[in-house]
């Protein structure tokens, strides 16, 4: 749960943003923010550590290759085009034409994370049905068993793949 929140954080982060920008003018006094630039590089730092783990995804999976360098490669440009918007608001933050910029950004970033999150659930739901199929193969196995032998072989070789079938479950839940 505490990686999942992790890897979310961008998403957090961007989705806080673009909601705090969309209420329309604050109360607050114009021109004192003096942590824009903090809140810049957190959402930098953030969309860098997002793109290393959906590299980590994309080389670990075959279903969905493509699909997932494109999202991944997405999720760069938007994460760069962020960077600029929000670099560019810090500076001059009573500007009305680079706020209304860096939200399109932000919100250009978010669209771009969730595409990944969810061929990145893809292709892990896809993962997880690949090792359902092999376990049931295997039961499937047992059942045909010849002899007492063949019976006592086949379910070692069931158990093996329902250890690895729990493993990929219980990645998942991570």
């Amino acid at each position: 749960m505490r990686q999942s929140f992790c890897v979310l954080l961008p998403v957090l982060q961007v989705t806080t943003l673009v909601n705090t920008s969309s209420k329309g003018p604050s109360n607050k006094k114009k021109g004192r923010s003096k942590r824009a630039h903090v809140l810049a590089a957190s959402v930098e730092q953030a969309t860098h550590n997002f793109l290393e783990k959906g590299e980590q995804i994309t080389r670990e999976s075959q279903d969905l290759k493509d699909e997932l360098i494109a999202a991944v490669e997405d999720v760069r440009k938007q994460g760069e085009t962020m960077h600029a918007a929000s670099s560019e608001f810090a500076d001059d933050p009573c500007s009305s034409v680079k706020r209304g910029t860096m939200v399109r950004a932000a919100r250009a970033l978010l669209s771009a994370v969730t595409r990944l999150l969810i061929l990145a659930d893809m292709a892990d739901v896809m993962r997880l049905l690949a090792h359902l199929k092999i376990v049931e193969e295997a039961l499937e196995a047992v059942k045909n068993a010849a002899n007492e032998q063949d019976l006592a072989n086949r379910f070692k070789e069931f158990g093996k793949e329902m250890v690895k079938l729990n493993y990929v479950a219980a990645r998942r839940q991570q």
